[in-house]
Order: structure tokens, then C-alpha cells, then sequence
């Protein structure tokens, strides 16, 4: 019974296997993406720019319907417009990064959905809010495989480059030419996987699973070169928790695997040997007797 409920519905439907490889796919590039993005206290920079390629990705399906190309494209340029424009604004005007991100979110937000508005039906604009994980295409299944290798791949060569920036931005920055260029290397990298979540999470979920297992596994352990893989297992973990929820309850694919997700975080929350709540109740061992 137990195994019929926990491995039948991927070895019976080829759907499920698709959505269980490709949220996975997501799960490896974008958690740690997220670890990044924890540590830096940029969590709601992501939010903010998940809702951001909503606009872009509306323009695209303004010109060509639900199109995998022009959806993807549009997405990623406005994407990158919006987190240039906000830092410029942060950069260049009285306001902090933070609240040119919400400006900028708000208004993203409220245009894609008016753009989705003009042209689709709900049934349209409920699938780019929430994805479509049940139903990844081939040309899907390769965009979520493409971006997660190359996410790994800069990853692995810009490890060192990407610790320091989180850790020491300035040294960086007089220490090599790079510098300047990692930020927009790691927001970009940050985009591309929005964009690639949003044609299986939707716009407003695809964050969650960069985030939540990010925060989870940062409750676990402090060494950075631990956090990652922890965030990318725990990320594949909720991807496959949820869609066995998912198909056994009938609820939505993403929301189930955003849950699931969620569900790993508060018990990390709680019992993480590092920051969770049961770990600071107890005494340091400098203070036991």
C-alpha cells in the first residue's frame, strides 16, 4: 500500500515523471541560488523578482499564445530590466534597493496580469501564476535541463568569486577585475531560474522553492559548502513530497510541492541543530556545569 502511494504514480504516468524531473531540475540550480540569497539578506529580492518577469513573460504571450520561446525571453529581459532599474534607482535617488524592488514588484505585477488579462482567460492567466508542472512539454523538460547545468557549472567555477562577494564585497572588488561583474553574474543566474520555474511553478510560487530549502538547510549547518548540496536535497525532496500529495489529494502540483517545501522548513525551523528553535533552548556548553 505504502509503496503503491509513494512510487506508482511515477512509474505508471509518464506526466508525473516529467514534472518530478524537471522540478527537481529546478530544485538542484535554484536552492542554492537561494543559499546565496540568505545569507546576502536579499530573500525578498527574490520574491520581488519573481513577480518581475510576470510583465515580459505577458508580452510574450500577448504576440504568440502560450509559447515557450517568446514566454521565456520576454520573461528574462524584463527580469534583468527590473532588478538594473531598482539598483540604479537605489544607486542614483533617495530610496534603499528595497523599496525600489517593492515599487518595481507592484507594478510588475499588477501589469502582467493586466497585460494576461487583455487577451487570455482565467484558465490562461491562473497558468502563468501558477505553472503548469503536470503538463511540461519537451521543449520544458530541455529549458529547466539546459538551465540547471549551466547554473551548476558557474556555480562550480564562480564558488570562490560568489563566497566572497556574499562575505566581503569590497575586497572583491579591489582583489579582481571580476568584481563588478559577479553581482549581475549571480542576479542573472537568479533570473534565468525564475524563468525557467515559472513554466512549471508559475510566477508567483517558482521563488518558493528557491527560498524555502535554502532556509531550511541554513538551519541545519553554517558550512556554506554543506548549505548547498543540503538546499539542492531538500529542494528534490519537496519536489517529490508534493507531487505524491499532489496526485493522491488532487490539490495543484505547484502549490502542493511549494508545501511541501514549507512543511521542511518549519521542521527545520524547529529542530535545526544550528538555528533552531530546540537548539537555542538548550544551554551553551559553556554555561553547563
Amino acid at each position: 500500500m505504502l509503496a503503491d502511494l509513494l512510487l506508482s504514480p511515477f512509474l505508471d504516468y509518464a506526466f508525473m515523471r516529467r514534472a518530478l524531473v524537471g522540478s527537481i531540475a529546478l530544485a538542484i540550480s535554484g536552492a542554492p541560488l537561494g543559499v546565496f540569497l540568505v545569507l546576502r539578506r536579499m530573500s525578498l529580492a527574490g520574491d520581488a523578482l519573481s513577480h518581475a518577469i510576470l510583465p515580459g513573460a505577458a508580452l510574450g504571450y500577448l504576440v504568440a499564445g502560450l509559447s515557450l520561446p517568446a514566454m521565456t525571453i520576454g520573461g528574462l529581459a524584463a527580469g534583468l530590466l527590473v532588478a538594473l532599474a531598482a539598483g540604479a534607482a537605489a544607486r542614483f535617488t533617495a530610496l534603499r534597493e528595497d523599496a525600489s524592488l517593492a515599487a518595481f514588484y507592484l507594478v510588475s505585477l499588477a501589469l502582467g496580469v493586466t497585460l494576461v488579462s487583455m487577451k487570455g482567460s482565467n484558465v490562461d492567466l491562473l497558468h502563468v501564476l501558477f505553472g503548469s508542472a503536470l503538463a511540461l512539454d519537451d521543449g520544458a523538460m530541455l529549458l529547466l535541463a539546459g538551465v540547471a547545468t549551466l547554473t551548476l557549472f558557474a556555480l562550480a567555477i564562480f564558488f570562490r568569486a560568489l563566497a566572497l562577494d556574499t562575505l566581503d564585497p569590497l575586497f572583491l572588488r579591489c582583489a579582481s577585475p571580476l568584481g563588478e561583474a559577479i553581482p549581475f553574474l549571480f542576479l542573472s543566474l537568479v533570473v534565468l531560474n525564475l524563468v525557467a520555474g515559472f513554466h512549471a511553478l508559475g510566477t508567483l510560487m517558482a521563488v518558493g522553492i528557491i527560498m524555502l530549502p535554502a532556509a531550511a538547510a541554513r538551519l541545519w549547518t553554517r558550512d556554506l559548502s554543506v548549505t548547498l548540496p543540503l538546499a539542492a536535497a531538500l529542494g528534490a525532496l519537496a519536489s517529490y513530497a508534493g507531487l505524491v500529495f499532489s496526485f493522491s489529494s488532487g490539490a495543484p502540483a505547484g502549490p502542493a510541492i511549494i508545501l511541501a517545501a514549507g512543511v521542511i522548513y518549519f521542521f527545520s525551523l524547529a529542530f535545526g541543530r544550528t538555528g533552531g528553535l530546540m537548539r537555542l533552548r538548550q544551554p551553551h556548553r559553556h554555561l553547563k556545569g
